[in-house]
Protein backbone atom coordinates (compact mmCIF):
# COMPACT_ATOMS: atom_id res chain seq x y z
CA UNK A 1 0.00 0.00 0.00
CA UNK A 2 1.20 4.01 -0.71
CA UNK A 3 -0.31 5.06 2.73
CA UNK A 4 -0.40 3.31 5.90
CA UNK A 5 -2.90 3.69 8.33
CA UNK A 6 -0.09 5.78 10.61
CA UNK A 7 -0.16 7.84 7.59
CA UNK A 8 -3.95 9.15 8.64
CA UNK A 9 -2.75 11.15 11.66
CA UNK A 10 -2.18 13.98 9.42
CA UNK A 11 -6.05 13.81 8.45
CA UNK A 12 -7.27 12.68 11.51
CA UNK A 13 -6.27 11.88 14.98
CA UNK A 14 -5.85 7.77 15.80
CA UNK A 15 -8.26 8.19 18.90
CA UNK A 16 -10.86 9.77 16.14
CA UNK A 17 -10.35 6.71 13.71
CA UNK A 18 -10.40 4.11 16.90
CA UNK A 19 -14.02 5.46 17.64
CA UNK A 20 -15.60 5.76 14.09
CA UNK A 21 -14.02 2.63 12.97
CA UNK A 22 -15.00 0.94 16.95
CA UNK A 23 -11.16 -1.01 16.44
CA UNK A 24 -12.45 -2.68 13.06
CA UNK A 25 -9.16 -2.24 11.26
CA UNK A 26 -10.46 -3.42 8.40
CA UNK A 27 -12.77 -0.58 7.75
CA UNK A 28 -9.38 1.93 7.64
CA UNK A 29 -7.64 -0.79 4.83
CA UNK A 30 -10.63 -0.46 2.97
CA UNK A 31 -11.14 3.33 2.91
CA UNK A 32 -6.96 3.83 2.11
CA UNK A 33 -7.64 1.03 -0.63
CA UNK A 34 -10.40 3.28 -2.05
CA UNK A 35 -8.44 6.58 -1.54
CA UNK A 36 -5.47 5.01 -3.13
CA UNK A 37 -7.59 3.86 -6.53
CA UNK A 38 -9.09 7.71 -6.49
CA UNK A 39 -5.98 9.18 -6.38
CA UNK A 40 -4.77 6.46 -9.09
CA UNK A 41 -7.54 7.52 -11.23
CA UNK A 42 -6.62 11.06 -11.87
CA UNK A 43 -3.07 10.57 -12.54
CA UNK A 44 -4.16 7.87 -15.20
CA UNK A 45 -4.51 9.25 -18.77
CA UNK A 46 -7.38 7.70 -20.83
CA UNK A 47 -7.89 7.03 -24.45
CA UNK A 48 -9.41 10.45 -24.99
CA UNK A 49 -7.96 13.46 -27.03
CA UNK A 50 -7.19 15.65 -24.87
CA UNK A 51 -5.05 13.73 -22.94
CA UNK A 52 -2.38 14.31 -26.39
CA UNK A 53 -2.21 17.36 -25.64
CA UNK A 54 1.59 18.05 -24.58
CA UNK A 55 0.31 17.59 -20.32
CA UNK A 56 2.85 15.24 -18.16
CA UNK A 57 2.04 11.61 -18.23
CA UNK A 58 2.59 10.13 -14.64
CA UNK A 59 3.66 6.63 -14.15
CA UNK A 60 1.37 5.77 -11.82
CA UNK A 61 2.36 2.21 -10.91
CA UNK A 62 6.30 3.77 -10.14
CA UNK A 63 4.34 6.18 -7.98
CA UNK A 64 2.02 3.84 -5.74
CA UNK A 65 5.39 1.44 -5.93
CA UNK A 66 7.13 3.79 -3.73
CA UNK A 67 7.40 3.51 0.40
CA UNK A 68 8.33 5.52 3.20
CA UNK A 69 10.60 8.67 2.86
CA UNK A 70 10.78 7.82 -1.34
CA UNK A 71 6.85 8.73 -1.90
CA UNK A 72 5.52 12.46 -2.71
CA UNK A 73 4.63 14.16 0.79
CA UNK A 74 1.98 16.06 -1.01
CA UNK A 75 0.36 13.18 -2.93
CA UNK A 76 0.47 11.26 0.67
CA UNK A 77 -1.18 14.11 2.41
CA UNK A 78 -3.78 13.93 -0.35
CA UNK A 79 -4.71 10.54 -0.35
CA UNK A 80 -5.14 10.37 3.51
CA UNK A 81 -7.22 13.22 2.97
CA UNK A 82 -9.36 11.43 0.70
CA UNK A 83 -9.38 8.24 3.07
CA UNK A 84 -9.91 10.08 5.98
CA UNK A 85 -13.28 10.90 4.02
CA UNK A 86 -14.68 7.56 3.71
CA UNK A 87 -13.90 6.65 7.36
CA UNK A 88 -15.22 9.91 8.16
CA UNK A 89 -18.48 9.01 6.03
CA UNK A 90 -19.44 6.49 9.15
CA UNK A 91 -19.58 9.28 11.52
CA UNK A 92 -22.61 11.50 12.51
CA UNK A 93 -20.30 14.17 14.25
CA UNK A 94 -21.20 17.35 12.33
CA UNK A 95 -18.15 19.53 12.79
CA UNK A 96 -15.26 16.33 12.29
CA UNK A 97 -17.88 15.73 8.44
CA UNK A 98 -17.75 18.73 7.64
CA UNK A 99 -14.22 19.62 8.11
CA UNK A 100 -13.44 16.63 6.31
CA UNK A 101 -15.91 17.15 3.41
CA UNK A 102 -14.27 20.28 2.83
CA UNK A 103 -10.60 19.20 2.66
CA UNK A 104 -11.58 16.35 0.77
CA UNK A 105 -13.40 18.40 -1.78
CA UNK A 106 -9.69 20.94 -1.84
CA UNK A 107 -7.51 17.64 -2.49
CA UNK A 108 -10.01 16.40 -5.71
CA UNK A 109 -9.80 19.42 -6.88
CA UNK A 110 -6.34 19.98 -7.07
CA UNK A 111 -5.75 16.16 -8.55
CA UNK A 112 -8.02 17.22 -11.03
CA UNK A 113 -5.52 20.89 -11.78
CA UNK A 114 -2.61 17.97 -11.17
CA UNK A 115 -4.23 15.77 -14.28
CA UNK A 116 -5.26 18.25 -16.22
CA UNK A 117 -1.34 19.75 -16.29
CA UNK A 118 -2.13 22.95 -14.80
CA UNK A 119 -0.22 22.17 -11.77
CA UNK A 120 2.86 19.86 -11.65
CA UNK A 121 5.31 18.40 -9.57
CA UNK A 122 8.46 17.91 -10.91
CA UNK A 123 9.35 14.90 -8.49
CA UNK A 124 6.88 12.23 -9.90
CA UNK A 125 7.86 10.03 -12.54
CA UNK A 126 6.35 10.51 -15.83
CA UNK A 127 6.38 7.95 -18.92
CA UNK A 128 8.48 7.88 -21.75
CA UNK A 129 6.69 9.38 -24.87
CA UNK A 130 6.74 5.68 -26.73
CA UNK A 131 6.22 3.92 -23.55
CA UNK A 132 3.70 1.38 -24.07
CA UNK A 133 1.64 0.76 -20.21
CA UNK A 134 -1.87 0.23 -19.20
CA UNK A 135 -1.81 3.75 -18.50
CA UNK A 136 -0.16 4.88 -21.86
CA UNK A 137 -2.56 5.66 -24.59
CA UNK A 138 -0.28 5.54 -27.59
CA UNK A 139 -2.39 3.39 -29.75
CA UNK A 140 -4.72 6.46 -30.29
CA UNK A 141 -4.84 7.02 -33.94
CA UNK A 142 -4.76 10.56 -35.55
CA UNK A 143 -8.25 12.67 -35.86
CA UNK A 144 -9.77 12.28 -38.86
CA UNK A 145 -8.92 15.96 -40.69
CA UNK A 146 -11.82 17.13 -43.02
CA UNK A 147 -12.02 20.17 -45.25
CA UNK A 148 -12.50 21.45 -48.29
CA UNK A 149 -10.57 22.89 -51.86
CA UNK A 150 -9.51 26.14 -52.02
CA UNK A 151 -12.52 28.04 -53.82
CA UNK A 152 -12.13 27.64 -57.73
CA UNK A 153 -11.62 31.35 -59.13
CA UNK A 154 -11.43 31.76 -63.06
CA UNK A 155 -9.32 34.45 -63.52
Amino acid sequence: MFILKEDLGTALYSYQIEEITEGNDDIVLQAIAAAETEVKSYLTANNKREWRDGRLRYDVKKIFGQRGAERNALLVSHTATIAKWYIVELCNADYIYQHAKDRYDRAVAWLKQLAKGEINLEDLPLLEIGEQGANSPTNIKEPFIFGSREKFNHE
